[in-house]
């Protein structure tokens, strides 16, 4: 798992430790979702090792965090049971990594990537495009219910990535800030709760935050999983609309 030069600290790619979790206990606090519901997610692969979520929201590129940066990755779409051969499921290569020129590992901030695709992804009823957020719209009003997802592991001290995709849904906490010590930019966003008990952990990283039905954010660091009073840091997607836009043209 990465670290940061913060002890406490950390980002939330998978700890590269195989195996199931209990099945009734979900990505910290919430729940398996139903297979194809979250269509837009997708996982980053090492050698066939799941390391990292990403969202799809072109039919050749997903966008995933900056820190999950991997040479010789693969991308998987259409999944649920991650361990398993899927009837549905899409294996990509990548073609090209783009992280953003203002990515910086020491403070997480613009901590986004994008990934393309070896091929365009086969739209289906199980492999669909995030929608992004409308630039001219508002920020996301605080206390405002979202929803992230992933296959990272669902206890706060557990090391195993769970085996199908879960669901959570976190609200959007405003002065972030006054919780991390000012460590929070412009470019960051956070959401949990802030009496703990729900969130991303280790092996979210990189996937998906949706509010209102829109892509905003992208899993990027914390303190710890799930704690009181340190909700989850996300890149703000908003930020990056028109670099997205560049690259992808």
């Amino acid at each position: 798992c990465a670290r940061s030069v913060y002890a406490s600290v950390w980002t939330k790619p998978s700890l590269w430790i195989l195996g199931a979790e209990d099945t009734d206990k979900r990505i910290i606090g919430g729940k398996e979702v139903d297979p194809g519901t979250i269509a837009y997610q997708a996982s980053l692969r090492f050698f066939g090792i799941p390391f990292c979520g990403g969202t799809l929201i072109h039919p050749l590129w997903v966008v995933s965090a900056a820190h999950c940066w991997s040479r010789l990755v693969q991308v998987a779409l259409g999944k649920h049971k991650i361990f398993e051969k899927e009837e549905n499921e899409q294996i990509f290569n990548v073609t090209l990594i783009i992280k953003h020129h203002n990515y910086r590992p020491w403070t997480f901030d613009s901590d986004i990537m994008l990934l393309k695709l070896s091929r365009p992804a086969n739209l289906t009823n199980g492999v669909g495009l995030a929608p992004l957020p409308d630039p001219s719209a508002p920020l996301v009003a605080p206390f405002t219910r979202c929803t992230v997802s992933g296959w990272g592991v669902t206890r706060v001290f557990g090391y195993n990535l769970s085996p199908v995709l879960n669901a959570v849904d976190v609200d959007i906490i405003p002065n972030c800030w006054r919780y991390y010590y000012f460590r929070i930019t412009g470019n960051m966003i956070c959401a949990g709760k802030l009496t703990g008990g729900k969130d991303a952990c280790q092996g979210d990283s990189g996937g998906p935050l949706v509010c209102n039905g829109k892509f905003v954010g992208i899993v990027s660091w914390g303190i710890g999983c799930a704690y009181a009073y340190y909700p989850g840091v996300y890149t703000n997607v908003k930020n990056y609309l028109d670099w997205i836009s560049w690259v992808t043209r």
